[in-house]
């Protein structure tokens, strides 16, 4: 069995036509014919059904062509694999990241990497906390942005890059709006707009209230930052979002303020697999961030 056979096998199968297949091939139908006629003799089934000068799959010829694109799934994720150790520069990166870190890091970072590396391509995978941090176990990402770093976790490795402040954030008509900083017990009485549960930044939120002698009353829930920033300001509530996520200012119509007490923070950073080598560009995409935010902490 040769894997010209199985492409041309899938071909056909996608086409329903033998000389179509043959076009798209840029091979005599001929060509394509025989070998498929040697799969078929090989596999000591018929693969195919004519009628006419149309072909349909049969049953079992179904059922092969499912494994024989998984099979050829994995051979061409290999070569680019082979491709990639030959020229990292040239490389597929595959990143997941959480909304919170969406709109200023990501971006920041990964357009800095592309000005030096620009024949390296990203598919990027957003998710929850959670689901990132399952898709590198399960091997579906081998990076992942998480905010706050996993601890203690015996199938991953971390790497922080850096520490943030958790702020408030109030209506621009709010009667703490003036305040320079405040105590996070100041907002014991207001209805609180976080993620839904099951969300780490409405765990660090709830957590935070409780720490500071309180159990907030959530009344409203988003699940991207733009919707609870959009709630903030249409005066909904008040919210607690890392600092990260406001770009150097706060949304229109919105006032961040610092918490003095209990302090808040985060630690933001990148996941990798514990049991698994990083393809080359991913080894230098991951060596690049470490350093880019190395540099960024000496001028902070």
């Amino acid at each position: 069995m040769e894997l010209r056979q199985l492409r041309y096998f899938m071909e056909v199968a996608e086409r329903e036509h033998m000389t179509e297949a043959a076009e798209v091939l840029h091979v005599a139908q001929s060509a394509v014919s025989l070998q498929i006629t040697k799969l078929e003799a090989e596999l000591g089934v018929s693969l195919f059904e004519r009628t006419g000068r149309n072909l349909k799959l049969t049953p079992i010829g179904q059922i092969f062509l499912t494994h024989t694109k998984s099979a050829i799934k994995a051979i061409d994720h290999a070569k680019e694999k082979v491709d990639e150790y030959l020229d990292p520069k040239h490389g597929t990166i595959k990143i997941g990241y959480p909304t919170s870190l969406a709109s200023h890091l990501l971006p920041t970072v990964i357009s800095a990497f592309r000005h030096k590396s620009p024949n390296v391509s990203f598919h990027m995978r957003q998710g929850s906390y959670s689901r990132l941090i399952e898709a590198i176990k399960i091997g579906d990402i081998n990076i992942a942005f998480l905010g706050p770093v996993p601890t203690k976790d015996p199938d991953i490795n971390t790497n922080i890059l850096f520490r943030e402040n958790i702020s408030a954030l109030v209506p621009a008509n709010h009667p703490l709006s003036d305040k320079k900083s405040l105590f996070l017990s100041d907002l014991r009485n207001e209805d609180f707009v976080l993620f839904p549960k099951g969300y780490i930044l409405q765990k660090i939120a709830v957590d935070a209230c409780k720490q500071a002698g309180f159990v907030p009353n959530i009344t409203s829930e988003g699940e991207d930052m733009d919707a609870i920033k959009g709630l903030v300001s249409a005066g909904i509530g008040v919210s607690l979002l890392p600092d990260s996520t406001f770009s150097g200012a706060a949304p229109n119509l919105t006032v961040k303020i610092p918490i003095d007490s209990p302090q808040v923070t985060r630690s933001v950073g990148i996941i990798t697999p514990k049991h698994r080598d990083l393809a080359p560009s991913e080894k230098v995409f991951y060596q690049f961030t470490k350093e880019f935010f190395s540099v960024l902490e000496q001028y902070q």
